[in-house]
C-alpha cells in the first residue's frame, strides 16, 4: 500500500509490480495463442516506463506521426500505424517509423501507396474494415456506430482487394470481453471472410480488456487458436491499450476547500476532472475512491468532488466517508493510468499532476514535474 504522506499532490502514481502482473498475463496469452499482441499508445504512452514493457512486449501501435516516432525512438521498433487520414506533410515520417500502415479508405491507399512502393524499406499495407457490428453502448466510443468514419464497409471496399494490400484491420471493441470479440468475428467472416485467405495479417484492434478481473482468458486463447486453424497462413494481431495498465495506479489529489450549497457539500480538489480524468465526464463513469463508499450512505459524511477549474460541470459525486473530510486530506482515485495521462489538458492553466512510478522495492521515482513554462510554451 502506498504511503500517502510521501506522495506529492497532485500526482499520477503507477506501481511497477502491478504493471508487471498485467504484462506477464499479456505475454502468456500472446505465446499460448500464437498471436502478436502489441501496445496501443492511445491509452498509455509514458515512455519512461517502456523499458519495463519491452521486457515482455516489443511492438506498439500508433495513430499519428508523433506516436510513430515515439515507437521508433523509445520502444526501439517500428510501429503498426493507423490514422483516419494521412497528410502529405506527415506521411514521410509515418513511413520512416512504421513497419505496417493501415489506410482508412481506398482513396488514401491509392494516393499514398506509390510512395510506399518507392520507400527503401519494406512496409506492409492494410485497410481498415468496418464489420458494422459492435457491442459498445456509448456512441462516443463506438467505431461501428451508424455513419462511422472509421473503416470501410464491404460495400465501400468492393469485391476484391487492391494489389499491394497485405492486411485487414478492424476495431469495434472498447473495454470488452472475449465473447464480444467472438460475436464480432462472426460478422467479420460473414462480410469479409472470402478475403481473409488472401491477406498476410489480420489486426483485431484494441479494446480487449484481458487484465480485467473476470475476463475469460481461456476463452480468448481458444477463440484465437480456432480462428488460426481456419486461416493458418494469416498472422493475428491484437493491439490492446488499457489492458496493459489496467488497475496499475492512482491519481492522488488533496482537498483544498469545502463548500456547501442547498445541502450539497463539495470538496474542491487540486485536480480537474476535465483536465486530468476526462473519461469520467465523457463516458461517463464514477471511479472508486480509496476509503470511500462509492454510493451515498445515509447518516455518513457525504461529498461531491469538484475540480479546480472554472468549468461548471467539472465535478463528480457523490461519495460517503466514515469521517468528516478536512482541508488537506488526500483523496485517491483508483485505476487512473489508462486514458488519463495521454488525454490531459492544461485548460485554465491548472497545474498538471506529477508523473511517478513506485518501484518494486517501494522507492518512489518521479519522472516528471510540470511547471509554468510547460503551460506557457504550449499555448504560443
Amino acid at each position: 500500500m502506498i504511503d500517502l504522506t510521501k506522495i506529492p499532490s497532485p500526482a499520477y502514481v503507477m506501481e511497477e509490480s502491478l504493471l508487471r502482473k498485467n504484462l506477464t498475463l499479456i505475454q502468456s496469452v500472446k505465446e499460448r495463442a500464437g498471436v502478436n499482441i502489441i501496445m496501443a499508445f492511445k491509452a498509455f504512452a509514458t515512455w519512461k516506463v517502456f523499458p519495463v514493457i519491452k521486457e515482455y512486449i516489443r511492438y506498439s501501435t500508433a495513430s499519428s506521426p508523433w506516436e510513430a516516432r515515439l515507437a521508433a525512438e523509445e520502444m526501439g521498433s517500428k510501429a503498426h500505424t493507423y490514422s483516419p487520414a494521412y497528410t502529405e506533410k506527415d506521411f514521410p515520417t509515418i513511413m520512416a517509423c512504421s513497419s505496417h500502415i493501415t489506410f482508412n479508405s481506398l482513396t488514401q491507399f491509392e494516393h499514398f501507396y506509390p510512395a510506399v512502393l518507392n520507400h527503401p524499406e519494406k512496409i506492409s499495407c492494410g485497410l481498415r474494415i468496418n464489420p458494422e457490428y459492435s457491442e459498445v453502448e456509448t456512441d462516443l466510443y463506438n467505431p461501428a456506430a451508424p455513419g462511422s468514419r472509421l473503416g470501410m464497409t464491404r460495400e465501400a471496399l468492393g469485391k476484391d482487394l487492391p494489389e499491394g494490400v497485405e492486411g485487414l484491420h478492424f476495431h469495434t471493441l472498447c473495454e470488452s470481453s472475449s465473447y464480444a470479440l467472438e460475436n464480432t468475428l462472426k460478422h467479420v467472416e460473414a462480410k469479409f471472410g472470402d478475403l481473409l485467405p488472401q491477406v498476410k495479417w489480420l489486426n483485431m484492434g484494441g479494446g480487449h480488456l484481458i487484465s480485467r478481473e473476470g475476463y475469460d482468458v481461456e476463452h480468448l486463447i481458444q477463440l484465437l487458436l480456432n480462428f488460426k486453424k481456419k486461416y493458418p497462413d494469416t498472422e493475428i494481431i491484437l493491439e490492446p491499450g488499457a489492458a496493459f495498465v489496467w488497475q496499475t495506479g492512482v491519481l492522488v489529489s488533496s482537498v483544498v476547500d469545502i463548500v456547501e450549497n442547498k445541502g450539497i457539500k463539495t470538496a474542491i480538489l487540486d485536480i480537474s476532472f476535465t483536465c486530468h480524468a476526462p473519461d469520467c465526464l465523457e463516458m461517463p463513469y464514477k471511479p472508486v475512491v480509496r476509503g470511500a463508499y462509492r454510493e451515498p450512505v445515509p447518516g455518513k459524511p457525504t461529498y461531491r468532488f469538484g475540480g479546480n477549474s472554472c468549468l461548471s460541470g467539472d465535478y463528480l459525486g457523490d461519495w460517503s466517508f466514515d469521517n468528516v473530510l478536512k482541508i488537506g486530506d488526500k483523496i485517491v482515485f483508483e485505476d487512473m493510468i489508462h486514458y488519463t495521462i495521454v488525454k490531459t489538458t492544461m485548460f485554465n492553466g491548472i497545474p498538471h499532476p506529477d508523473l511517478c512510478l513506485r518501484r518494486e522495492n517501494g522507492d518512489l521515482e518521479t519522472f516528471r514535474k510540470f511547471g509554468y513554462e510547460d503551460y506557457k510554451n504550449r499555448i504560443s
